[in-house]
């Protein structure tokens, strides 16, 4: 039955499914496994020809003939494949292992009704656009697919998921830069508490590892330019030696729900989402403030509506990009937001093995972390010999895989035009019986 009243707030929300296709390869377990060898997704640019670019290199989704690499076809088929942009179909493919994990799979009106669908992006289907210009430069207008602009809208990640699997639930598509699905997750979030769904499937996806975007980021000096004979070492966050962020592409999903719920189904937690906060630089179009006030707001926010003590975070999943100012200003939150901590703090930041994803880092960001929350496990730092002196203070993980227990962690997500979301977890072993 559709409630009558608010929820319960002492009803905790909690992780149930996680989906994941990355440079890493697809599903969770492949991106894990990644991580934990040390590998990099980040290679030469074979998307397009690039030679004549600053930028030779990306984070690449694997292909079907490469190890956990991902073939469109188990995903869709061949038809709908034409109508839609990549990060359309990552993000059906993260969906999908989602659901099946946290076993959602409703038939009934009533469950259908009552599951949202919120998948943010950064930037949708650019390289839809950019097609659909040159068909009309070589072979004219009419030659558009009647297609071209549902395969490019931003909202028709969550669009095409929502038809896929019959939730007629609230739906919605955050567009805030890097921050997007961060912010996405955290709307499921509000959707839950706010009686208006009782299961929600939330994430992002971005696809634009393209002409434009290369090129775009390239003119502003923001990509690692560095390393296109060295791709595996280009990214490196808190590194001296970090000189931009690669740009990557893929997707990532959660199922979010109830304990209560959760429990009533046979569901199993994975953790617990307890907390989001965000903020606004108000400051420049593509940098914070050096000392990183904005993310620190953001970050005291999600530990606030978590219940959490800044001595109670064991682990932050740090936004970094590998970019000189940002980097720095992120320290400067964390040191600013968790105060006075040394070893027993750890902080990683996973895009020196994935790339930048844009608006799905937040989203494959929180998914590690309710990863190394489940794992007890904190997966190796790539990329990382000699780190900023204000982090080195904390547990880096530079010397290997760090095993130890992990109550609470944050994860970061900042983007262009001053956005700072954070989110907050704790294990699902805190849960009450």
């Amino acid at each position: 039955m559709t409630p009558t009243s608010l929820p319960d707030p002492s009803d905790p929300i909690v992780v149930t499914g996680l989906g994941a296709v990355s440079p890493l390869g697809v599903g969770i377990e492949a991106t894990w496994r990644g991580l934990m060898a040390g590998r990099s997704g980040i290679r030469a640019n074979d998307r397009f020809d690039a030679s004549d670019y600053a930028c030779r290199i990306a984070g690449l989704v694997p292909g079907r003939d490469e190890p956990d690499g991902l073939d469109p076809l188990d995903h869709v088929d061949g038809k709908d494949l034409r109508k839609m942009d990549l990060f359309i179909l990552y993000a059906l493919a993260a969906a999908s292992q989602a659901l099946s994990q946290a076993g959602w799979a409703p038939d009934d009106p009533e469950p259908l009704s009552r599951t949202a669908t919120v998948v943010g992006t950064g930037v949708g289907g650019v390289p839809a656009m950019s097609g659909a210009m040159d068909t009309i430069r070589s072979r004219g207008p009419r030659r558009l697919s009647p297609f071209i602009v549902p395969s490019f809208l931003p909202n028709l990640a969550a669009g095409w998921i929502s038809i896929r699997h019959g939730f007629t639930g609230p739906i919605g598509a955050p567009t805030t830069a890097c921050a997007a699905s961060a912010q996405a997750i955290a709307d499921g979030m509000r959707l839950i508490r706010s009686g208006e769904a009782d299961v929600a499937l939330v994430g992002g996806a971005d696809a634009c590892v393209d002409p434009i975007s290369i090129g775009g980021f390239s003119a502003a000096r923001a990509l690692a330019t560095e390393f296109n004979d060295r791709p595996e070492d280009a990214s490196r966050p808190f590194d001296r030696a970090r000189s931009g962020f690669v740009l990557s592409e893929g997707a990532a999903a959660l199922v979010i729900e109830t304990l209560s719920h959760a429990r009533a189904r046979g569901a199993t937690p994975l953790a617990v989402l307890a907390g989001h906060g965000a903020s606004a630089d108000a400051y420049q179009l593509t940098a914070g403030h050096a000392d990183g006030r904005g993310p620190r707001a953001a970050m005291a926010k999600a530990m606030a509506m978590a219940g959490l003590a800044p001595a109670e975070v064991d682990y932050v999943n740090a936004h970094s990009t590998s970019t000189p100012v940002g980097d720095a200003a992120e320290i400067a939150a964390i040191a600013s937001a968790l105060p006075n901590r040394g070893a027993d703090l750890a902080v990683t930041a996973t895009k020196a093995n994935t790339g930048h994803l844009l608006g799905a880092a937040g989203a494959l960001e929180a998914a590690i972390t309710v990863e190394i929350l489940r794992r007890q496990t904190i997966p190796p730092a790539a990329n990382l010999p000699d780190p900023e002196p204000a982090a080195r203070a904390w547990t880096l993980a530079t010397e290997g895989p760090v095993t130890r227990p992990i109550r609470a962690a944050l994860s970061n997500a900042f983007g262009f035009g001053g956005v700072n979301a954070c989110l907050a977890f704790r294990d699902a072993a805190t849960l009450p019986d």
